[in-house]
């Protein structure tokens, strides 16, 4: 699709300057531009590129003062960087906009399905499934018997429900991601063998969570693994049995969450950190990449880094004094043969 300067500028409600009839159909950074691509300028440190760019349309702040000419059209508007990210969001939508039913596919008979909904090829709807309306389940995805999923939900290639799991509205799952497999439950035995455990509970992914690829979350032994509202999981984390997520969480990849453990709202976890079972992580923790929890964290607010997690401040002293250790190795070395010597 293709839009003018002039609808441009009137989506974002800026103004303007150059041809207003010209038109771009992709998007581009500005030191990469081609004509018909649209970019922004927000960074000072790319200002040199406006004056070479080849973009049709360039977004950039409307007190912005030009240095030289230019050859693009600018739509002026109070901040670059939030405009551009609507566009993003607007152009991600309209390449991503897909309906109808496609052949094979499978969907039960008892299978409620909403309104507007595109399911691919090769997807499996059991017994029992809602399906919300405008949602998008894309090729060879399976949803399991007497799953719930909500309005606005976008399950990408080859995502996996199991029965009994529910979704709120506006989820999005990346590919390959599983929802629902067993926890990891088993009760050893005398002989050293060891008894699967049933793992009869459910998942609960509430509104406006991002999962991605690859990513985990295994069902509750009893009750339900939750997910809380606006969560955002990177790829390829695992979300143990009977965890629970909290609110506007985000967590980056390869992280891991043992079972029956709570985290807090607007947490921040860098990749992969990994969290022992049952204990808690308090609202607004900051956990540096590559931490290891193995207790409760009790005071909201504050940063965490190493294994085991520390403060952040006390383990940046220690790795201070971890890089002195040579040094002072070396210097008690010297102390022992002036003390043998006396």
């Amino acid at each position: 699709m293709q839009f003018t300067a002039q609808q441009i500028g009137t989506l974002l409600n800026g103004t303007v300057d150059g041809n207003p009839d010209v038109t771009v159909s992709m998007l581009a950074k500005i030191e990469e531009a081609t004509p018909g691509t649209l970019s922004f300028l927000a960074n000072p440190k790319y200002e040199p590129f406006l004056y070479s760019t080849n973009a049709s349309i360039v977004i950039i702040g409307e007190d912005f003062v030009l240095a030289s000419p230019i050859k693009a059209t600018l739509v002026r508007v109070k901040d670059p960087y939030s405009a551009f990210s609507v566009l993003l969001e607007q152009y991600d939508t309209l390449t991503k906009q897909k309906s109808g039913i496609e052949s094979p596919c499978f969907i039960h008979p008892d299978a409620k399905i909403g309104e507007n909904v595109y399911i691919g090829a090769f997807a499996y709807i059991s017994a029992g499934v809602v399906l919300g309306d405008n949602a998008k389940v894309y090729p060879h995805c399976f949803i399991g018997d007497n799953v719930s999923i909500g309005n606005n939900c976008t399950l990408y290639a080859g995502v996996k429900i199991y029965h009994a799991c529910e979704l709120g509205n506006n989820v999005m799952i990346h590919a390959g991601a599983v929802i629902g497999s067993d926890g990891f439950g088993f009760a050893p035995q005398h002989d050293g063998s060891y008894n699967k455990i049933a793992q009869i509970g459910n998942v609960v992914i509430e509104d406006n969570v991002e999962i991605g690829a690859n990513t985990t979350v295994d069902r509750a032994t009893m009750g339900s693994t939750i997910i809380r509202q606006g969560v955002k999981l990177d790829n390829l984390i695992q979300i143990a049995h009977n965890a629970e997520v909290g609110k506007n969480t985000v967590i980056a990849a390869q992280s891991g969450i043992s079972g029956s453990s709570k985290i807090g709202e607007q947490v921040i976890m860098g990749g992969q950190v990994g969290v022992v079972g049952h204990i808690s992580v308090a609202k607004g923790s900051q956990v540096q990449a590559q931490s290891g929890i193995n207790r409760s964290i009790e005071e909201e607010n504050k940063k965490w880094a190493g294994t085991p997690a520390t403060t952040f401040s006390t383990q940046m002293r220690a790795q201070v004094i971890l890089a002195r250790l040579p040094e002072l190795e070396k210097r008690v070395d010297e102390l022992e043969k002036k003390s043998q010597q006396n």
